[in-house]
């Protein structure tokens, strides 16, 4: 690992961007966010209207990564046994079978996850938290790395589960795609593709390998100060607005600091700056605020406050 630079890892996280970019008509930074999650070690929740290239973004994302991708297409009828798999008698043997369900790869779809019942919820937190599963029992290791992508649409409500806070916290971030700013070069670049799933020709530029090594080598060599860290730390104050039922919780500030020091690797430098915090500060923290129900209903959201206090609370030099 010693002889692994940086100059090498930002250039194979760089790589995986530029393949990106060839077929995602979209925001860069929202990808880099996304990249710098995995790179964390986190999973990541995209929250946006249908039609924006959720599904699409994340099969292409697999493919580049080279990792063994698994779609579940969440809906309420749905059962643990699903996602996780079950045992079966098997006549012939006179034995149980283990069958594994689709959680049962490294990089996981789960699409309109807030349409699963409590059940399959809890489910996919203790996959998402422990990298393992229990199956009548029996408790079962997750391929690494494992990486879960979750879709939730935030206006089609009915028939939904919402994500309990606790599952929320699960995840690293919580970020919208938004519309292309250029449609025109949407279009242009679907009759390049001549299908509407791009996937076939997106090139793979990493491996699972890759991946963990780069993981590692984050959480060996990329520095950050005292300063930075009493900044991430500065953003406990919101705990005491008193429009939050609950601020940012411990794990929370961990994530944040995660994630700038995989967006300084995406960056080219082995130490965390103040603007890596803020850059992806209203991802990582507005889902772990739970406001009190008379402001929610003002339409103020976690995401809003957050944003309030990095205007408010001073940038170390």
């Amino acid at each position: 690992m010693s002889k692994v630079g940086i100059d090498y890892v930002t250039e194979r996280v760089r790589a995986v961007i530029n393949e990106m970019t060839r077929y995602f008509v979209g925001d860069e930074e929202v990808l880099m966010k996304i990249l710098a999650s995995i790179i964390a070690g986190g999973h990541v929740l995209i929250e946006d209207v249908p039609g924006t290239g959720k599904t699409i973004l994340s099969k292409m994302l697999a493919k580049v990564l080279g990792l063994r991708f698994s779609r579940i297409q969440f809906t309420p009828d749905l059962l643990p046994s699903d996602i996780i798999g079950t045992k079966v008698w098997r006549p012939d043997k006179d034995s149980f079978e283990l069958v594994l369900g689709p959680i049962f790869a490294n990089f996981v779809l789960a699409d309109e996850v807030n349409r699963a019942p409590p059940k399959v919820q809890s489910a996919l937190l203790e996959a998402m938290q422990e990298g393992q599963v229990t199956i009548e029992g029996e408790t079962i290791k997750l391929p690494q790395p494992f990486i879960v992508i979750a879709t939730q649409n935030p206006i089609e409500l009915e028939g939904t589960y919402p994500l309990p806070e606790a599952q929320l916290d699960r995840f690293m971030i919580r970020i919208r795609l938004g519309y292309p700013k250029d449609e025109v070069e949407l279009l242009r670049r679907r009759i390049s593709w001549r299908s509407n799933d791009p996937t076939p020709q997106v090139r793979t530029v990493l491996n699972g390998d890759e991946l963990l090594m780069i993981r590692d080598f984050v959480e060996s060599n990329v520095k950050i100060s005292d300063d930075v860290m009493k900044y991430i730390v500065s953003f406990n104050v919101i705990r005491k607005d008193p429009r939050v039922l609950a601020g940012p919780s411990p794990r929370g500030l961990i994530a944040l600091m995660s994630m700038g020091r995989a967006m300084a690797i995406i960056d080219g430098r082995d130490y965390v700056i103040p603007d890596d915090i803020k850059s992806v500060i209203v991802e990582t923290l507005g889902h772990r605020i739970v406001l009190k129900p008379e402001v929610a209903l003002e339409g103020v959201s976690g995401e809003d406050i957050v944003r309030e206090y990095v205007e408010k609370i001073p940038i170390p030099r």
